[in-house]
């Protein structure tokens, strides 16, 4: 049977089934599933997929250390036998895996090691933003800073990631997902 998608990035779908997997795994112990709160996440959800896109144009993907990473978790995996290898939830496992080590790998080069590295575009953050930190003195809030310029870095990244690729959300599939 072919499942219904929620959403697609540049024409590749995003699998209603695997995307109620990932919300609910993410959110045990809520009751019913609602229309406001699935959307909130497809966005956060989309926001994850179109940096596994980005890292997958950048060619991360093909990187040796994170193929031996993949076979690694793949080979632990497999030998726990908690879950059949030709089941739906594996396929889902290997997937979140390999898409969240992408995605990590992609933030890495793009955000974290840019803050952390760039002290002269900190500082202008500091600058740009003081008010913010109630007349203190940048040594003494620098870590604070740093993760606040990295939420700079991501929301402007993730803003020309929405721009550069196309993103169509399945709106009658997101409201039949309230009633599963």
């Amino acid at each position: 049977m072919y499942a219904q998608n929620v959403a697609s990035i540049n024409g590749n779908p995003i699998n209603s089934k695997e995307f109620l997997w990932v919300y609910k795994k993410n959110h045990v112990g809520e009751g019913n599933l609602n229309y406001k709160d699935l959307a909130a996440y497809l966005e956060l959800y989309v926001n994850f997929k179109l940096k596994v896109a980005e890292a997958k144009a950048l060619g991360l993907d093909a990187d040796t250390a994170y193929k031996e990473e993949i076979a690694g978790y793949e080979e632990a995996l497999k030998s726990q036998n908690k879950v059949a290898v030709n089941s739906p939830e594996y396929a889902y496992i290997m997937n979140e895996y390999r898409e969240g080590v992408l995605m990590f790998n992609v933030c890495e080069q793009k955000i974290w090691s840019k803050a952390q590295n760039d002290d002269k575009q900190i500082r202008a953050y500091f600058d740009t933003n003081a008010k913010k930190y109630e007349g203190k003195q940048f040594s003494e809030v620098r870590g604070q800073v740093i993760g606040d310029y990295q939420q700079q870095l991501e929301n402007d990244w993730v803003a020309s990631l929405r721009s550069k690729y196309k993103i169509k959300v399945n709106q009658s599939e997101l409201k039949k997902l309230t009633k599963q």
